[in-house]
Formats: structure tokens, sequence, C-alpha cells
């Protein structure tokens, strides 16, 4: 386990794609620590190597170098299978298109890091609908994506994200398809997840959902260039 409140460490992180004949280089060795309880802001341009440093944080993909512990346990040095055990059980994910299953109603999808995870479906159900009162959503358990708003749609991936109570919870451009009403309301549910002592990363490339972190970390060029604490989000 992590020590002294430290939930990541990753030092030395690069990750490179080749293209042809060359090699594009997404991350050029990237130091970051994150403590149990914080809401961190990755903020910065297209391009820039926030979703590629999102995307190692989660679990989603490996680094070509560089070390990445998550709890203490070395993530760079599990296998697939192992990655995506560690996925299921200690991190849950918010993406901007929402990845809903189409044909299952709320609560289903709701369900579904619970069912990878084979728990019994009474025990299933149960936290499944409590993470959906949790967010307001309870009378829409039974109502497929078609039948919901973008708003809602987002909260049931949020429902999703936390019905596991993982360690983490990383959000990608998480209001990114939605009106400006919405996205107050969706980040709104983020800092109450926070405040209740949840760790948040999010990606975002809008100062305005930036803010709403107590921390922000800008990266342009595969390289982190500020690290900042402000006065907003969760309090100490």
């Amino acid at each position: 386990m992590a020590t002294d409140g430290v939930l990541i460490q990753a030092q030395g992180l690069v990750k490179d794609y080749p293209i042809g004949d060359s090699v594009f280089h997404a991350l050029r060795g990237v130091d970051l620590e994150v403590r149990r309880g914080e809401f961190l802001a990755i903020m910065g341009p297209s391009g820039s190597g926030k979703s590629t440093l999102l995307h190692l944080l989660g679990c989603l993909d490996t680094p070509t170098a560089g070390t990445y512990s998550l709890e203490g346990a070395p993530v760079h040095t599990m296998s697939p299978d192992e990655l995506a055990e560690l996925r299921n059980r200690k991190i849950g994910f918010v993406f901007q298109m929402f990845f809903l299953l189409p044909r299952a109603n709320a609560l289903e999808n709701v369900e579904l890091p619970l069912i990878y995870a084979r728990m019994p479906p009474s025990e299933r159900h149960k936290m499944a609908l409590g993470a959906l009162e949790f967010l307001g959503l309870q009378t829409h358990a039974t109502h497929r994506p078609s039948q919901l708003s973008g708003g809602q749609r987002q909260q049931i991936a949020i429902a999703r994200a936390l019905v596991n109570r993982p360690s983490l919870i990383l959000a990608d451009e998480p209001t990114g398809n939605l009106d400006s009403k919405t996205s107050e309301n969706i980040m709104g549910q983020l800092v109450k997840l926070n405040e209740m002592g949840n760790t948040l990363i999010l990606v975002t490339h809008e100062p305005d959902i930036a803010a709403y972190a107590r921390r922000q970390v800008r990266i342009r060029d595969g390289l982190i260039v500020s690290d900042e604490t402000t006065g907003a989000g969760r309090a100490s």
C-alpha cells in the first residue's frame, strides 16, 4: 500500500508512438505525485499529451519508459490481465462520450463494473441503485440512454464510475458535450464526490472547468510546465 497519503507516484513517464518511419513523443518524461483526496485538473492544448497521461494513469495503456505506482502497486510491471483487474477494482472512468450500452437501462449500465467483478446479482443491484440514488436518478433506473438527456447520461456514467468505490476517479473532458448549465451541475456533483474524500483527476482544455479543481497541472509538448494549487475545490 502507498504510504503518507500518496495514491499515485509517477516518475519519468515516456510514451512514444511509431508513425511510419518516425516516432511521435507523446510524453517526454513526466513526474507526478497525487495524494489521496486531491482534485487535480490536467490542462493543455490538443496534442499536448494530457489524454495520453490520463490513459497511463488509468491503466488503459502502458508507458514506453518510466515507473508508475498506484497505492504502492507497480503498475508499469503488470501484465494486461493484471491491469484489467486493477482498472476494475481501483479506477472509475467518466468520458466525454459517456460510453453507455444503448440497449441496457440505467441500472444495468451502472452495474457493469460489478458484473466484471463477478458480484452476486442481488448485491450489485443494491449497490447500483445506491449510486443512482446518490445522484438523484433512482426514478430513471429503468430508462435506456436514448430516453435520457445528455446531462442525465453523464450522471449515469458518474454513477457507474463510483459504484465499485474506486480509489481513483478519472474524468476525460466530462462536460465536452454538455451545455453550460448542465456542465455546472455535473461539475458540482464531481466536487461533491471530492468533498466526500474521493480522489479525482480531470482532463480539460477549458479554464472554467479546471477552476473547480484545487490543483491545476499544465502540460505542453509532453512535459509538465506548471503545477499550481488554487483556492478552489476541496478544502484541506
